[in-house]
């Protein structure tokens, strides 16, 4: 390794301190618990996502429901098609625009949400046990204010760091 290649990544925290790394290896923890659930309902963690904030409303678009769920528009198009043929959403056009569609879950989709809360939620009570009630509601707060403060895009590189460009 050159001379330059060690002095940069001798100023970077290491790797074991990487924000984003840590927050990977804590998503992979919490769907290990959550994964088996929903493969045994041949649902993956995006597609109850889906559904789930589809539940919470009664029709949604399908950009507000990308950013409802952190997941592309062409990601959440895929998973609607999917989850449309299974007859768990039912999309429809928007009465006021036509280029839109507004999509729902469908009474076998809450049927489907209501056979798995029981086992999602016996889950999110394993997490708790193990991690602590306490902890966990810390790190919901933590997770929503680090999220807000991060809301707005980055200054140019430059001027993070004071150098020049």
């Amino acid at each position: 390794m050159g001379a330059s290649a060690t002095a940069n990544t001798q100023s970077m925290r290491g790797f074991g301190r990487s924000l984003p790394m840590s927050l990977l290896k804590a998503h992979e923890a919490v769907l290990r618990t959550f994964v088996p659930h929903l493969r045994a309902h041949d649902l993956s963690t995006q597609q109850w996502r889906v559904m789930r904030a589809l539940s919470e409303k009664d029709a949604r678009d399908i950009s507000e429901l990308a950013r409802a769920c952190s997941l592309l528009r062409p990601s959440v198009s895929r998973i609607l098609q999917n989850l449309e043929s299974r007859g768990i959403v039912l999309r429809q056009p928007c009465d006021r625009d036509s280029r839109r569609s507004l999509v729902s879950i469908t009474e076998l989709g809450r049927d489907l949400i209501a056979q798995l809360a029981p086992e999602s939620e016996a889950r999110y009570q394993y997490i708790e046990a193990r991690y602590g009630r306490e902890k966990l509601e810390q790190l919901y707060q933590l997770l929503n204010d680090l999220s807000e403060s991060l809301d707005q895009p980055p200054p140019p590189f430059g001027s993070l760091t004071g150098e020049q460009k």
